[in-house]
């Protein structure tokens, strides 16, 4: 794999996402003005962009046109985003920091964060279901259902819940395994789905896909605790060691540093498996997997 072949393609994407977030996000001088311009406070200038290149990637192995793709990425980021807003006030982790910057409730206040976070998940099935951004209505919808399964009860929502209902508990690995399927990987999964809908693969080939989410979904959540077990507040953009404070359980907590690396490597090993039949078509996919488990080290 050519390390600056991918490099230059991350930051292109990156650069892309930026641009089709702000124009897609309400201006910031349109009423409600406070509201928009946190909106774009949160959104813009920050983040490597993870779901936003999974969708890129999964779409350029599918085909899709790059508009297609913008607007899907868009999409699964708003929501990401929106996740993050809530995850932060004080009737959840109640943080200070994200993506090194204040948080939402703190630069504006707890109502602003609540209503940040509710528009853009609306924001998100607005950029969706616009005209002309899947091959077809039957993807399209298909698109919305996904994304909708994913971000609700039954996944990042419902995860959250699980997270929230831990703290203090020992779980086993399966039960930590089952929240993080839920509350990371599903959105994840989706971002996959949703550039592989707007192109042109079958069934077949989108199955594969969506096993490569599923490993690199628990595989970014294993990286996420070793990061927050081993690195500082600087280096995250946000609060180290939380997890620990909160006392919530991690990877790190149940199977130790060592092991939770090498359970990195092989869901890392998993998800190069998975995209084996589509050769080099795939070689961004696989390049994100393996900066994702880069991130430890």
């Amino acid at each position: 794999m050519n390390d600056n072949r991918f490099i230059e393609w991350m930051a292109q994407h990156q650069r892309r996402a930026e641009t089709a977030l702000e124009q897609r996000l309400p201006a910031a001088g349109l009423a409600p003005e406070r509201l928009h311009e946190a909106m774009r406070y949160t959104t813009l200038g920050g983040g490597k962009r993870i779901r936003p290149l999974l969708v890129q990637a999964a779409g350029a192995l599918a085909g899709a046109p790059a508009e297609a793709l913008d607007t899907a990425a868009c999409a699964v980021e708003c929501i990401h985003v929106y996740s993050l807003v809530h995850d932060d006030m004080p009737c959840m982790d109640d943080d200070s920091l994200r993506r090194g910057k204040p948080t939402v409730h703190v630069h504006y206040d707890e109502a602003t964060a609540l209503l940040v976070g509710d528009a853009l998940q609306t924001q998100a099935f607005d950029l969706l279901s616009a005209p002309g951004v899947f091959p077809d209505v039957q993807r399209q919808l298909r698109a919305i259902h996904t994304l909708a399964r994913a971000s609700g009860s039954r996944g990042m929502a419902g995860g959250q819940a699980i997270d929230l209902a831990s703290v203090g508990k020992v779980l086993d690995r399966t039960e930590l395994e089952h929240m993080h399927i839920h509350k990371t990987g599903a959105l994840i999964r989706a971002a996959i789905l949703l550039g592989a809908l707007a192109g042109k693969l079958d069934d077949a080939q989108m199955a594969k896909l969506d096993h490569y989410g599923k490993c690199i979904g628990l595989l970014f959540q294993v990286v996420d605790d070793i990061l927050d077990a081993t690195a500082d507040t600087a280096t995250l953009g946000k609060t180290a060691g939380k997890d620990a404070d909160h006392n919530k359980p991690t990877y790190v907590s149940i199977m130790g540093l060592a092991q939770s690396r090498e359970l990195a490597q092989t869901l890392t090993q998993d998800a190069d498996a998975a995209l084996a039949d589509f050769g080099d078509a795939a070689w961004q996919l696989k390049a994100l997997n393996h900066y994702i488990i880069s991130r430890q080290f």
